[in-house]
């Protein structure tokens, strides 16, 4: 009973061929019964019982068609993928490209604006792992850089060379604690020495306590020492604190260059002599 069941379709499939061959056989033997009931009922068979026997073949050739399909569709999806990645990349580097043609058009501007000569150079490398505040550039010596020359970029002063070699030089950082600028508070005239703290700011040094400075003044350079061209920006003053002993007030400030984005400096070259100051 349980053979029966599970083998119902091909029994019944069995049957059927099995009473087409003898009903065609009849046929065969008698031709000449054209409209008997036999060969009606043969006509009649013929249908159901090829639906039937070809039922399994044309199921087949619809799967095989369906995974032909899908094997197709599989490989159209990636395809797509892979050129909709290479145009994302593409439209990434075209970004790229033009954000930084506009910072290169700044330097520029900037080049043209200033009276020492000037060259454009890269931020390769940071030092991450040292206590001193540095970073690469891709410009050295046979650019005719040497160590102590300014670095700027087009929001203010970065710092200064302090190590080259033919095609690579470290700048050290203005946020730096060996890093000291002659500086003067813009509105007041305030002067007094600049130096980094190692944590994102400066530290304006040996301002008298009669002084008188306020949050939100511009400090720039002095120019005194020679190292730094006069009136360039180095930062905002960001709290002032006269309590306390000590003749001094302190003074803290937020450098005007964002250390953590620089892509592009200038390294301004000593100006030749009889050059405009």
């Amino acid at each position: 009973m349980l053979f029966l069941k599970k083998h119902r379709s091909a029994i019944l499939a069995t049957i059927m061929v099995v009473i087409s061959l003898i009903m065609l056989s009849y046929n065969i033997v008698n031709p000449s019964a054209e409209n008997g009931f036999i060969r009606k009922l043969v006509l009649e068979l013929a249908v159901p019982i090829e639906n039937i026997v070809n039922a399994p073949v044309r199921a087949l050739n619809n799967i095989w068609k369906r995974y032909l399909f899908l094997v197709g569709l599989e490989n159209e999806n990636r395809r797509l993928l892979r050129q909709n990645a290479l145009l994302t990349q593409q439209l990434i580097q075209h970004q790229e490209g033009y954000l930084e043609g506009l910072r290169l058009k700044k330097l520029l501007s900037l080049k043209n604006q200033v009276s020492y000569k000037a060259v454009a150079a890269s931020v390769t490398g940071r030092n991450r792992k040292s206590l001193h505040q540095t970073v690469m550039i891709n410009k050295g010596s046979a650019q005719g850089i040497k160590a102590g020359m300014p670095v700027v970029a087009d929001s203010g002063v970065v710092g200064r060379i302090i190590e080259t070699s033919w095609h690579v030089s470290r700048v050290l950082l203005l946020i730096d604690e060996n890093s000291n600028v002659d500086s003067l508070v813009q509105r007041g005239r305030v002067q007094g020495i600049l130096q980094g703290n190692s944590q994102g700011c400066c530290v304006l040094k040996y301002v008298p306590k009669m002084e008188e400075v306020h949050v939100g003044d511009a400090v720039i350079t002095s120019g005194i020492c020679g190292v730094f061209p006069k009136s360039w920006l180095l930062g905002t003053v960001s709290r002032v604190t006269r309590g306390g002993d000590g003749l001094f007030q302190k003074v803290e400030v937020v450098p005007s260059v964002d250390f953590s984005k620089l892509e592009e400096v200038l390294v301004l070259m000593p100006q030749e002599k009889g050059a405009r100051e």
